[in-house]
């Protein structure tokens, strides 16, 4: 993404721009928070512009915290909320260490305590059904039983799996090499069921798929170029619905599902933060709250003083 210097809001525009490229070219941020960052800081600069302040370099600790409750009394919703102060706690961290600032005027802020979400996942009964949903023999059934093998037996997020490339696969020794967020490389396994799928779509199916201006992406769409992550979407929730499925099915949650799968079958949680490429292993705790979750059901629905 490139950074549009028209956008900000004058004269706080030169910081925010370097800010901005900073995470664009040295963090990788995507382009959805670039861009959300991009509008919360432009609305902060009015606020703090309609006070007199002229530019970032001046913008003092009581008039941040005077945004932050000015947000709050418009009944900002808590994940904007909390978004918000990432992005101007970003912004004044960046201005202390390119020693633009002295000190840092978000440091005293407090923001929302956002409620940890559990994320929705698949049984494994329910798994085994959407994996067989994709019948027959020809090119599109063999690529959506491929995509949706390698998505359950892998956890990559969407834009991995969407994104993946032929020189990333390697079927012989059963793992793929994925760059994630940041660019940062990791090395995920593949199933034996998933390797089968996919070595029969890349023998007999995608062969069917190439188009004159085909890349090496693995997942092709009707026009021959890299299915989109709407086109992921639509495939993982058309396969649902064969498959009988009556919850509201993410292609997120064959990622949640991989997870919790895995924690409940006995894996190491440092051994799925790897898989799932998370940078803390806080991020991937929350699947010990799914698993525990589970249990504290079948206890519910099984154990003879519940009845």
């Amino acid at each position: 993404m490139r950074v549009d210097h028209s956008r900000a809001t004058p004269p706080f525009a030169h910081d925010t721009e370097a800010f901005l490229a900073f995470l664009e070219l040295e963090r990788s941020l995507a382009r959805n928070t670039l861009t959300a960052y991009r509008s919360d800081l432009d609305q902060a600069a009015g606020f703090f512009a309609r006070k007199g302040v002229a530019d970032w370099r001046a913008v003092n600790r009581p008039e941040a915290a005077e945004w932050i409750h000015s947000l709050n009394r418009r009944a900002c919703a808590p994940a904007s909320l909390a978004r918000k102060l990432t992005a101007l706690r970003g912004l004044a961290r960046f201005l202390v260490r390119e020693k633009i600032r002295e000190d840092d005027f978000t440091d005293l802020l407090s923001g929302p305590k956002l409620p940890r979400r559990i994320p929705g996942t698949l049984t494994r009964d329910e798994i085994d059904q959407l994996l067989a949903a994709p019948s027959g023999a020809d090119a599109w059934a063999l690529r959506d039983r491929a995509l949706l093998e390698l998505f359950y037996s892998s956890g990559l997020r969407v834009s991995e799996l969407a994104g993946l490339m032929l020189q990333q696969v390697n079927l012989e020794h059963g793992f793929l090499r994925v760059f994630g967020k940041g660019s940062k490389e990791r090395v995920v396994p593949i199933g034996a069921k998933a390797n089968e799928a996919m070595a029969v779509y890349l023998l007999s199916g995608r062969p069917q798929l190439v188009k004159a201006k085909t890349g090496s992406q693995v997942f092709l769409n009707p026009r021959g170029t890299a299915l989109s992550r709407v086109g992921l979407w639509m495939i993982v929730k058309k396969n649902a619905r064969r498959a009988g499925i009556a919850k509201n099915v993410k292609p997120h949650g064959l990622r949640h599902s991989f997870a919790t799968h895995l924690l409940g079958g006995g894996a190491d949680l440092r051994a799925i933060q790897e898989m799932l490429g998370h940078a803390s292993i806080a991020t991937t705790q929350i699947y010990t709250a799914v698993e525990s979750r589970r249990l504290a059901d079948h206890h519910a629905k099984f154990h003879p003083r519940n009845k």
